[in-house]
C-alpha cells in the first residue's frame, strides 16, 4: 500500500473502536482466542453466510465471506483445535459500526484493485487533492458483498460488477471473478518440487482473480489502467521474519533492490540484504514495510515463525513480459505505471501509541494491462501453511527454494 495508507487504516480503527469497546468474547470451555474454532464460532455469530472449505474438521480448513468481498478470513491446519493463521479484528466486526473512509476487517486474503493514488487512482474522485478527507476505498471492495455462484467442500466461485471512475474521470464497467480453491498435500508437493513428510501439518488455498472489461469502451494507458491487488494479513508474533527473493544484478540495469522508505529509511537490525534474499522482520513492533519492483520480483516469498514451527509460503503470477505495475503513491505522478509487484507490511504502534493489531502483511499485484471490451486479466495468489518439526521445514524449503532456515535471519 502507499506511503500513509496504514495511518488512515489507524485512524479508521480509532474512528470504530476505543480501548473501551474492545471485543470481550464469551468465555468457551471449547476454544480459546488464536484457534481456528474460536474464529469461527465468532463469524459464525455475524455471518450466517460463512463458507467452510474442508472435508475433514480435524484437518485443513479455510474460512470465506461472501459479504466481505470474499475474503478469506483465516485458515488452519489442523481443525477446530489448530491455530489461526489469519489476522480478524473481532472489535470491527462485533462492533457492528462503518467508516466512511475504510473498514478494517482483517483477513487472510482479500482482493482490491489499483492503484490507490495518483491521477488514475480509484479511490479519489476526479480533482480533489490527495488528503485523507477525500480518500475513500470504493464500497465494491470494502462494504459490498460479491455474490456465491457456487461452492463444494475444495472450492468457492465468487463475482462481482463494479461501475468505478478513477480520478482523470475515466470509466470502468468491470466484473470480477474470484475462485478459491483448497490445495491437497499432494498437490502441495507437486507445486513446490518437495517431500512434505507424514508429520508436516498443511493447509494449501489460491485465488485465481478475474478482471473483465465488461463496458464499451478500451482501457488505455492514456486514461488509466487497473490492477489486481492481493493483500494477506497474518498473525505475528515476536520472532517473525518475512524472507523475499530477489533477482540478482547492477543496479544501473535493474534498478533498486528493495523499496524500504515508505514510512522512513528502515533500520538495518529490521532489515538484511543477503545476496539475493531480502530478510524483513514480521513482529508487529515496529510500522515499515518494504516493496520489490518488476524488474526484480520473483514469484514466491516466505515467512517463519520459529514460535509455532510455522513455514507460510506465498506463490503468485508474474507474468514473464510484464513490465508495468500501477504506482499508487497520492501524488499527481510522473511514472504512474512503475509500481511494485510484491509488497510486505508489519504493523507497529503509530505516533499516539495505538495499534491496529498484531499482524504483518503480504502483498502481490498483477500488471496494469489494455483491455479491449470482452477481455480479461487474472492474477493468481497461493497460501501454503506448513506446520512441523524444524528439521522437516528446514528440508522443504531447501529442496523447493534452494535456501536454508538459518538463512532467515537479521543476524
Amino acid at each position: 500500500m502507499c506511503i500513509r495508507i496504514f495511518v488512515l487504516f489507524g485512524l479508521g480503527y480509532l474512528m470504530n473502536c476505543s480501548p473501551k469497546e474492545k471485543f470481550k468474547p464469551e468465555a468457551s470451555s471449547d476454544y480459546i482466542e488464536g484457534e481456528f474454532g474460536y474464529d469461527l464460532n465468532f463469524l459464525r455469530q455475524y455471518h450466517s453466510d460463512l463458507v467452510l472449505l474442508g472435508e475433514d474438521t480435524a484437518g485443513a480448513q479455510v474460512i470465506i465471506l461472501p459479504a466481505y468481498q470474499g475474503r478469506i478470513m483465516t485458515s488452519t491446519a489442523n481443525g477446530l483445535k489448530g491455530i489461526s493463521y489469519g489476522w480478524v479484528n473481532h472489535d470491527q466486526i462485533s462492533s457492528g459500526k462503518l467508516s466512511e473512509h475504510i473498514n478494517l476487517f482483517g483477513g487472510e486474503e482479500r482482493i482490491w484493485l489499483g492503484p490507490e493514488g495518483g491521477q488514475y487512482s480509484i479511490y479519489f474522485r476526479r480533482g480533489v487533492s490527495f488528503t485523507f478527507d477525500n480518500w475513500f476505498v470504493p464500497k465494491e471492495l470494502d462494504t459490498e458483498p460479491f455474490t456465491l455462484i457456487s461452492s463444494t467442500s475444495s472450492e468457492a466461485k465468487f463475482e462481482k460488477e463494479m461501475h468505478l471512475e478513477n480520478y482523470s474521470g475515466a470509466i470502468f464497467d468491470i466484473k470480477v471473478n474470484r475462485n478459491i480453491r483448497l490445495i491437497s498435500s499432494e498437490n502441495v508437493s507437486s507445486l513446490l518440487a518437495a517431500d512434505i513428510p507424514k508429520e508436516v501439518q498443511v493447509v494449501a488455498f489460491e485465488s485465481e482473480n478475474i478482471l473483465s472489461n465488461i463496458g464499451a469502451q478500451s482501457w488505455t494507458k492514456k486514461n488509466g489502467l487497473l490492477s489486481i491487488w492481493i493483500l494477506s494479513m497474518l498473525n505475528a508474533s515476536d520472532s517473525g521474519l518475512v524472507a523475499i527473493p530477489y533477482k540478482q544484478g547492477l543496479e544501473k540495469d535493474l534498478g533498486s533492490i528493495v523499496t524500504d522508505n515508505y514510512f522512513g529509511k528502515i533500520p538495518s537490525d529490521r532489515l538484511k540484504i543477503k545476496g539475493g534474499l531480502l530478510v524483513f522482520k514480521a513482529d508487529a513492533n515496529y510500522r515499515s514495510k518494504i516493496g520489490i519492483s518488476p524488474m526484480r520480483a520473483m514469484s514466491w516469498l516466505c515467512s517463519y515463525d520459529p514460535t509455532k514451527s510455522l513455514l507460510t509460503i506465498a506463490q503468485f503470477s508474474i507474468p514473464s513480459e510484464a513490465k508495468e505495475y500501477v504506482n499508487s503513491l497520492w501524488e499527481q505522478q510522473n511514472e504512474p505505471f512503475k509500481g511494485d509487484v510484491v509488497n510486505s507490511y508489519n504493523d507497529g504502534p503509530l505516533e499516539n501509541g495505538i495499534q491496529m493489531g498484531k499482524f504483518y502483511e503480504i502483498e502481490s499485484s498483477s500488471p496494469a494491462v489494455e483491455l479491449n471490451p470482452g477481455e480479461t486479466l487474472k492474477h493468481i495468489h497461493r497460501t501454503i501453511h506448513l506446520q512441523g518439526s524444524k528439521a522437516s521445514l528446514d528440508r522443504i524449503l531447501n529442496e523447493a527454494f534452494s535456501i536454508k532456515l538459518t538463512d532467515i535471519s537479521v543476524d
